[in-house]
């Protein structure tokens, strides 16, 4: 297998405060990782860590085999945050635009072709919004934006999604049906990497878990992770698991 993402004893912390500690993990690809903790944990600063967004303390990370600070191939990586669906973006830009960006990578200093232009409307059919091209993508839903932000991906030809809590204030059935989205996207080879507060979700879906609280509790298949204690080591006294089947 090929490692995607290599994490080694990493460690980072804002001022004194210990966000992540001595971290190991790889991320192989066509692999789906589910990143699970409490509120305030390090999910969202590991996520950070494993795309470059941070620089670790101590430690070192590589990304498709590249120490992370050197890698410069952002078109290998769709990332959407949780602020996604509730930001939006405040360009004024349609969903066909969005979803174009993610060939710009590729086009370089020159002008899109039609191969750029057939791979972007591949894409925007692939995640099922081809009705929605012409629309501003502010005037979209919370699961329709998330959409738009996978298909600009999709177009990117990105190996790997981060996705951060992507289904923040969608509705119970156009969470269900982006969750069958990722499916088939990882079916088709795709890496993804997914920070998810219900846990029902990430058993269901994730080949493999990494559970954190500062320090990483567990990293395997999900059936060994359902079968230990690290949820329950890892979430303490700190709060309820939310715990839904799909």
């Amino acid at each position: 297998m090929t490692s995607i993402i290599d994490l080694d004893h990493v460690t980072f912390s804002y001022g004194d405060t210990v966000a992540v500690r001595d971290v190991s993990l790889s991320v192989e690809a066509g692999e789906f990782l589910g990143l699970v903790g409490p509120n305030g944990s390090g999910k969202t600063t590991l996520l950070h860590l494993m795309l470059g967004l941070h620089a670790p303390d101590e430690g070192t990370v590589e990304l498709f085999g590249q120490p992370v600070e050197a890698f410069d191939d952002g078109g290998r990586i769709g990332y959407v945050s949780q602020k996604a669906t509730s930001r939006g973006g405040a360009m004024p830009v349609t969903v066909r635009e969005c979803v174009t960006m993610g060939r710009f990578a590729h086009a370089g200093h020159g002008r899109l072709t039609d191969a750029d232009r057939a791979t972007v409307a591949d894409a925007i059919e692939t995640v099922g919004i081809g009705d929605l091209a012409d629309r501003l993508v502010t005037e979209l839903s919370g699961g329709q934006k998330q959409r738009a932000y996978i298909a600009r991906a999709l177009a990117s030809d990105a190996d790997l999604l981060a996705l951060d809590e992507p289904t923040v204030g969608v509705d119970a059935e156009s969470r269900d049906a982006f969750y069958a989205l990722l499916d088939d996207l990882n079916d088709d080879g795709i890496t993804i990497v997914l920070i998810e507060h219900d846990i029902g979700v990430v058993t269901d879906r994730a080949s493999r878990i990494a559970c954190i609280n500062t320090e990483l509790y567990h990293h395997g298949d999900t059936e060994s992770f359902v079968e230990s204690d690290a949820l329950a080591e890892a979430y303490g006294a700190t709060g309820q698991v939310l715990h839904h089947h799909h």
